[in-house]
């Protein structure tokens, strides 16, 4: 019988081996199409808003798959939805090999929070049965690409607190085998923030 404990491990390799492969984007033509990215993301995807994600570095197959969901609503975000509406998929591509091939800039949590965060991230909570992070998205936090599970490591701290909060509510549900909903269920407000604040200076 696989425990809460392996579940995340197993299903990496499933996705792994049944996912969906992602033709490769043209950087080039992807750093032409992000100009009107830069103003929410940043130029190189390192943006100073925290209510929006870090994209520089981020895994090139999750982000083809967030902006291709974010075009056909299956992610719901107002201004995404309607910004990723033009995209073709090409043009999907083309913006993920940009924004992956960029150096992520590194950043600090709150060190109030952090030795907390890290506890979760790297040991989980067994009593709350929450699995630690690191299981998916590595213990450098730099995600698992070819499952598509996204790199953590550097990300606003905000953004990741209001999505784990929106996995919890169910009001984001695009993860798959709703893995992150149950996750995030079990886990208390403050292990979230604390959670995110380590990620956010995690390098």
């Amino acid at each position: 019988m696989i425990s809460r404990w392996m579940l995340p491990a197993v299903v990496a390799v499933l996705v792994f081996v049944g996912g969906r492969a992602y033709a490769a984007g043209d950087p080039a033509v992807g750093q032409r199409l992000s100009t009107t990215c830069a103003a929410c993301h940043g130029a190189t995807g390192s943006g100073f808003n925290p209510q929006y994600p870090n994209l520089a570095g981020q895994n090139y197959r999750y982000l083809v798959k967030q902006l291709t969901e974010f075009k056909s609503g299956k992610r719901r975000n107002a201004t995404m939805n309607g910004m990723a509406a033009k995209l073709s998929d090409e043009d999907i591509r083309h913006l993920a090999a940009y924004f992956a091939s960029q150096s992520p800039k590194a950043a600090a949590g709150d060190r109030r929070l952090v030795k907390a965060g890290e506890a979760v991230y790297r040991g989980g909570d067994f009593g709350r049965a929450v699995p630690a992070c690191m299981a998916c998205h590595a213990p450098n936090g730099v995600g698992n690409a070819p499952a598509g599970y996204p790199r953590l490591a550097g990300q606003h701290a905000e953004y990741v607190f209001a999505q784990l909060e929106a996995f919890a509510k169910g009001t984001r549900d695009n993860d798959p085998n709703q893995m992150m909903r149950d996750i995030a269920s079990r886990m208390s407000e403050q292990q979230m923030r604390a959670v995110a604040q380590y990620m956010q200076g995690l390098y």
